[in-house]
């Protein structure tokens, strides 16, 4: 008997190899007896396929209609299927279509094998907390956003560093002349933050990376404060005085881009829901890093 009945699927649009693999997955589950329904871009994706009589519905729905979803495609696909499926309790599971896969970790070849294990009860289920962001001006909430990897402040366009003001639980930690920052999950920690110099964070901790992106000051260096912190950052008018040289953006994921202004105030927190990631029995976050990142295989 399978573990989950009602299978969602989502895929990257625009790629034939995503494209070939939803087909071959949902033939698969369809012969295992299982109900697959087609997200609303993997339905238009697949267009003219043996899939058309598959039901369809949006992705703010799926969660509604099944007991798991299947993202095909790379980590970029997860991070904007995470953002929506969090909010539903939804299991997912990623097959890695990408150029990485830290969050997509089953190989299309796998599909039968692996995909039918997790099927029956034989997974790891893991949750990861996302970011919630919003943007004050003048006292108003402009615009918000949420980031399973990161939240970034950085100059944008401009060749002018930056000045903010960090605060920690409404306390001052520092002022800071650079780049930008990084406000970056565990599970971001192996994206952006990592390139910036920033720690590698095991996604079970309870934990967020502030990693600076070329500060001014040398000993402005990444700090890891608790999950639960509340992080306020306040914007200076170092680089924002002058808008013909570009405008200092904030970014969620690196999907939500907003303009920057003198006294904007930035204000982040831990979201209350959590994606629940699902892995096959044997997944290794180690084993990943080692794949991924290139780390040496143990010695001889």
């Amino acid at each position: 008997m399978d573990q989950f009945r009602r299978v969602g699927l989502i895929g990257r649009k625009g790629s034939p190899q995503v494209a070939e693999t939803l087909v071959a997955l949902a033939g698969f589950l369809r012969a295992r007896g299982n109900t697959v329904v087609l997200e609303s871009e993997a339905a238009a994706l697949v267009a003219g396929e043996t899939l058309v009589d598959l039901p369809v519905c949006h992705r703010e729905a799926l969660g509604k209609h099944c007991d798991l979803v299947v993202v095909v495609g790379g980590d970029g696909s997860m991070l904007g299927a995470a953002r929506t499926l969090s909010t539903q309790g939804v299991p997912v599971l990623g097959i890695n279509r990408g150029s990485l896969g830290f969050l997509t970790d089953i190989s299309p070849d796998e599909i039968e094998t692996r995909v039918a294990e997790v099927l029956s009860g034989r997974y790891t289920r893991e949750e990861r907390f996302l970011l919630e962001t919003e943007l004050v001006r003048a006292g108003e909430v402009i615009a918000r956003g949420d980031a399973l990897n990161e939240v970034v402040l950085h100059r944008g366009a401009s060749l002018r560093m930056i000045e903010f003001a960090l605060y920690l639980d409404n306390r001052f930690v520092y002022s800071q002349h650079s780049d930008g920052l990084v406000i970056s999950t565990p599970t971001g920690s192996t994206a952006y933050a990592l390139s910036g110099g920033g720690p590698i964070l095991h996604p079970a901790l309870d934990a967020i990376a502030l990693v600076p992106m070329f500060p001014h000051t040398l000993t402005s260096r990444p700090i890891v404060v608790a999950g639960d912190s509340g992080i306020r950052i306040a914007l200076g008018g170092m680089g924002l005085d002058d808008m013909r040289v570009g405008q200092p953006e904030l970014s969620c994921d690196g999907q939500m881009h907003v303009a920057l202004q003198v006294g904007d105030v930035v204000h982040i927190r831990k979201k209350p829901d959590r994606l629940q990631l699902i892995h096959p029995l044997d997944h290794d976050y180690y084993d990943t890093c080692r794949t991924k990142l290139g780390w040496g295989s143990r010695l001889a």
